[in-house]
């Protein structure tokens, strides 16, 4: 298996904490966001894609674990899990680097022999800690399972019918599955469709089958400021 790391952008919504690095090393309790993770890319297979301020994470990791994304600025994080095509060669299970987790996520999902993807169960009692509900219904996206199938992900929220579960920002996706992927982004040629709404249209067009894992694992995202004191309060409160 090989750990992919999406760490290209800026995370502009932090103001100045990213002004000179990325989001990724912005400190929570006094620890880069990342170095949650250190365990994880010390011990596995990892390759961290780059691009914003990436000299800041290629001294910390170094040239083998790294990768630089150039076309960072003008795509997104599909187009950054695609760059790495030729260094892929196992299953990866593919994390955004501005989410902390409980590890464990990765040594299941590592035994699980499909492609499958974490949902966090209790999800809206932590976004309730970021936001109101309106923001809620705007920011969060759905997520519909069906016979522990994902069959859609990262729709708008109607009417306030929140999903049973939300995306994490980790997916595991099989070796074949991910060469299929590949293929497809190449075929649709847009560089800068999000994450969800390509998984959501792989599903579509039967490109792409996803298990779900529930899971009611400690998680957190970061987005702004806010998130930064929320993710400092639950991290105290799980020690």
């Amino acid at each position: 298996m090989q750990l992919i790391i999406l760490a290209s952008g800026k995370g502009s919504r932090l103001k100045e904490k990213t002004s000179k690095k990325p989001k990724c090393l912005v400190e929570v309790n006094g620890k880069p966001i990342i170095d949650y993770m250190s365990e994880l890319i010390e011990k596995k297979n990892t390759l961290i894609v780059t691009g914003y301020r990436s000299s800041l994470l290629k001294k910390k990791f170094g040239n083998n674990k790294t990768f630089y994304n150039k076309d960072y600025l003008s795509t997104n994080m599909v187009h950054s899990l695609f760059s790495i095509y030729e260094k892929i060669h196992k299953d990866v299970i593919v994390v955004y680097s501005d989410i902390i987790f409980d590890t464990k996520i990765i040594d299941q999902l590592d035994k699980l022999n499909l492609t499958s993807m974490p949902v966090k169960k209790d999800w809206l009692s932590v976004w309730k800690k970021r936001m109101n509900l309106k923001k809620i219904g705007n920011d969060a996206e759905d997520l519909k399972i069906k016979r522990n199938k994902i069959i859609s992900i990262g729709n708008k929220i109607i009417n306030k019918n929140y999903p049973k579960y939300q995306f994490m920002g980790i997916i595991k996706l099989k070796l074949n599955d991910y060469k299929k992927l590949y293929k497809f982004y190449n075929k649709i040629n847009y560089k800068k469709i999000d994450f969800t709404s390509f998984l959501n249209l792989a599903i579509k067009e039967n490109h792409l089958n996803i298990r779900a894992y529930p899971t009611n694992k400690f998680w957190v995202e970061i987005d702004n400021k806010k998130d930064l004191n929320v993710a400092k309060k639950l991290l105290n409160e799980k020690k």
